[in-house]
This record gives C-alpha cells, sequence and structure tokens, in this order.
C-alpha cells in the first residue's frame, strides 16, 4: 500500500507542538501540503515555518465558530488530523465539573464539530483521524477522564464513519509515547518512561515516529474506516 500523499492537503489540528508536530512533519514528508491547525496563533505559525510549504489556520476546537471559520480557512482539505486533548487526572471525589467539561470538549465534542462542518468541504475519497488512547483499555486510578474520553474517541470514529460514509473516519491509540509530552515531569520522566516500557509486550516505550507513521499509513489506507488502530505496544494485553 502506498503512503505516498503527493497532492493532498492535510490539516492537523493540534499540530503545533510534541506528537501533533510530528504527524504534520511525517506527512508534510511523505509529500502532503500540511495545515496547522491551533489555538495559539503563534505556536501555529512557528509550526508552520518549520515545515516546508506548511500553512497554518488558528482553530480553538472548543468553539464551534472557530471550528467553522478555520476550516474556511484553510481551503481545499484532503485529510483531518485532530490531536487535540484538555487532560483532568484525578480521583473521581476531587472531579472539578469545568474541567471535566473541558476535556470531553477537546477530546469528543469538538472533533464532534469538526466533523459537523467538514463533512461539506471533504473530498468522498477523504478522512477523519481521531486520537484516542491505550487509557480507555487499561483502567487505573485518578484517570477515569482520560480513559472514558478516549473510549468515546474510539465509539465516535465508528458512527462517524457510517454517518460520513464514504469519507473514511478511523482512531488511533497510542500507548505511553515520548513526545515531549512527558517532559515537565524533569527527572522522574526517565522512570516513568522505563515503568510504561515494562507495562507492554514489546519492552520498550513508543517514540513519535511510530505514531506519525501509523497516522501517514492511515492517511493512505482507503479500504478502512470504523476502525481503533492500537499502536502501543500490546499493553492492553500485557
Amino acid at each position: 500500500m502506498s503512503t505516498d500523499l503527493t497532492g493532498q492537503r492535510v490539516l492537523v489540528i493540534g499540530g503545533s507542538r510534541d506528537l501533533g508536530l510530528a504527524v504534520a512533519r511525517a506527512a508534510a514528508s511523505a509529500g502532503a501540503v500540511v495545515i496547522i491547525g491551533a489555538r495559539d496563533e503563534q505556536k501555529a505559525s512557528d509550526a508552520a515555518a518549520s515545515i516546508q510549504n506548511a500553512e497554518w489556520v488558528r482553530m480553538d476546537i472548543t468553539d464551534e465558530a472557530s471550528v467553522e471559520a478555520g476550516l474556511a480557512g484553510a481551503g481545499k482539505i484532503d485529510h483531518i488530523v485532530i490531536l487535540t486533548a484538555a487532560h483532568h487526572n484525578v480521583p473521581v471525589a476531587r472531579l472539578d465539573h469545568d474541567r471535566t467539561v473541558t476535556a470531553f470538549e477537546a477530546k469528543v465534542i469538538g472533533p464532534l464539530m469538526v466533523a459537523k462542518h467538514a463533512a461539506a468541504v471533504l473530498a468522498p475519497t477523504g478522512s477523519i483521524v481521531l486520537f484516542s488512547g491505550v487509557a480507555a483499555w487499561n483502567p487505573q486510578k485518578g484517570f477515569s477522564v482520560m480513559g472514558i474520553t478516549n473510549g468515546a474517541v474510539s465509539f465516535a470514529a465508528s458512527h462517524l464513519a457510517k454517518e460520513l460514509a464514504p469519507i473514511r473516519v478511523n482512531a488511533i491509540s497510542p500507548g505511553i509515547i515520548d513526545s515531549g509530552s512527558w517532559d515537565g515531569m524533569g527527572a522522574n520522566k526517565q522512570k516513568f518512561l522505563q515503568e510504561a516500557a515494562g507495562g507492554n509486550l514489546v519492552g520498550r516505550w513508543g517514540a513519535s515516529s511510530d505514531i506519525a507513521d501509523a497516522v501517514v499509513w492511515l492517511l493512505s489506507a482507503t479500504f478502512v474506516s470504523g476502525e481503533t488502530i492500537h499502536v502501543e505496544g500490546g499493553a492492553r494485553h500485557y
């Protein structure tokens, strides 16, 4: 199966940093023209400047008007990849209502609004890739919001694939990835990653390229729709 995206335009929402930026660069390396979608205009601009021929649009996925305007500003789009998240990792007894709602807006409701408006602009051969995560299949105390929202994303992929057909909709479910998002842990990061490596079947933590390569493949996998692709070293089965 070819992973050549030459001549196609890929909007990466949440593509200004970390894993999103890795996905954007991988799509560009496959020949696509990448459009970075992000709430922070400066970060979006800087990310686009680091990728040849890339463009950017401002898009706040928690604001439907911003989603609609961003899609209009992006022009022709062949594929959309959505990596947005707003984590609220606390025990259930300490849940904050507004932060819980924001988590669902970023991971579930926002992508639904993207699908609502993108259905009219994507070509029939186009696709949408959502981002779930291994937390949905590996319940842990203090991560209920992350697990529930990630699980909802997987269901969203199958339901949207049915409703938007022949536009394809799929989800990627990453495991623990050394994408840059854990750098704030400082000296604890290495221990965390080593523990993650010991909690899956392949005995290592993930790299950004593991996910970015899977996304590029899925964008070009024209006979795959409604699926969640697990890229987590078998952590669900450990």
